[in-house]
């Protein structure tokens, strides 16, 4: 019982700390002028995507068994999936929620007046450059996965060495990110006000600073306590340790990214919440990647393929409604 306790709590603890999260990580963009989407993709991706890197991490470097090594894999592979699946469709869920604000919105902006001059700070509407961009990210994605998912299906003698080209992928992605986020001012108004300081109007670096980082080290120490606690649970149901690790735990490690989605669609800040499940995702499709190529025989059974080629349904299922404004 005190399992499903801990799971509660640290879901809890894990929602609560992602609102502080959104809020220092929008101030830490707009300090070092990374841009409005690369704060989604880049910033906020890589503090969320770091609990699932790290159980990659730990399995494939530390682990001595098979049984270890299968778990890293399927770390690697189960990432991609619950944010493609559960991520992108909680996320589905809550802007249908809002739908009626957003509409409402669109019809003020295509009016060409606002009668609500704090509208825009509740409510915003991705526009087709955001769109754009996202399905730029979806397609690097689409095709890293694809080779990712055809590298576990051979065996030849170099094949260790591509995860270096894994990394250096997302090494690439990062720079464009950055790159094309260059001179894109994030706007104060837009910024609530930090959590720690909440009467400045403009907060201090070092407090933007300590809040990112505070909040991520309960985020991680959470996630990582939510992944025991189903470790614990995945025996009791009958579950084998890489069946675990590529349905259940993906669940608690991609819980900030869902946390953080929901938050930002709350706050009607719509391409945020879709560009940190993106940029996530770019991490999960070559850094663990990298990790398992180099450090296991990257060899998948029946159950890693479906979830790869789940995984990359749902993805060209999210590129067809992008292109169709859906």
């Amino acid at each position: 019982m005190w399992h499903f306790v801990l799971l509660v709590v640290c879901a809890a603890a894990i929602y609560f700390s992602c609102e502080w999260f959104v809020n220092a990580v929008e101030w830490l963009g707009q300090r070092l002028n990374v841009g409005r989407m690369a704060v989604g993709t880049v910033l906020a991706a890589f503090g969320t995507a770091l609990p699932e890197s790290v159980v990659t991490l730990v399995a494939v470097t530390t682990g001595g068994t098979t049984q270890s090594r299968d778990i890293g894999v399927g770390a690697a592979l189960g990432g991609p999936l619950a944010l493609a699946t559960i991520a992108y469709g909680i996320t589905g869920f809550a802007l249908l929620a809002r739908r009626p604000k957003i509409a409402a919105q669109a019809l003020i902006t295509a009016g060409g007046s606002n009668p609500q001059p704090e509208a825009p700070r509740q409510t915003e509407v991705t526009g087709p450059e955001d769109t754009h961009r996202l399905v730029k990210d979806q397609r690097w994605f689409l095709a890293v996965f694809t080779v990712k998912i055809g590298l576990g299906l051979v065996a030849f003698t170099i094949k260790p060495w591509l995860g270096l080209l894994f990394f250096a992928t997302y090494a690439v992605y990062f720079w464009r990110e950055i790159r094309s986020g260059a001179g894109e001012q994030s706007e104060n108004e837009w910024l609530a006000p930090l959590k720690i300081q909440p009467h400045r109007t403009s907060p201090a670096t070092w407090a933007v600073v300590a809040q990112t980082l505070a909040t991520l080290a309960v985020i991680f120490l959470a996630s990582q306590l939510f992944v025991h606690q189903l470790d614990a649970i995945g025996p009791m149901l009958g579950l084998a340790g890489a069946v675990t690790a590529l349905l259940l735990s993906p669940i608690a490690t991609e819980l900030p990214e869902i946390m953080n989605a929901i938050i930002w669609v709350r706050q009607g800040k719509t391409s945020l919440a879709l560009a940190n499940i993106s940029g996530a995702m770019m991490i999960q499709a070559t850094v663990p990647s990298g990790l398992g190529l180099l450090f296991t025989p990257w060899r998948f059974d029946s159950a890693l393929l479906w979830a790869g080629i789940v995984t990359m349904i749902a993805i060209t299922y999210l590129l067809a409604t992008m292109r169709a404004h859906k």
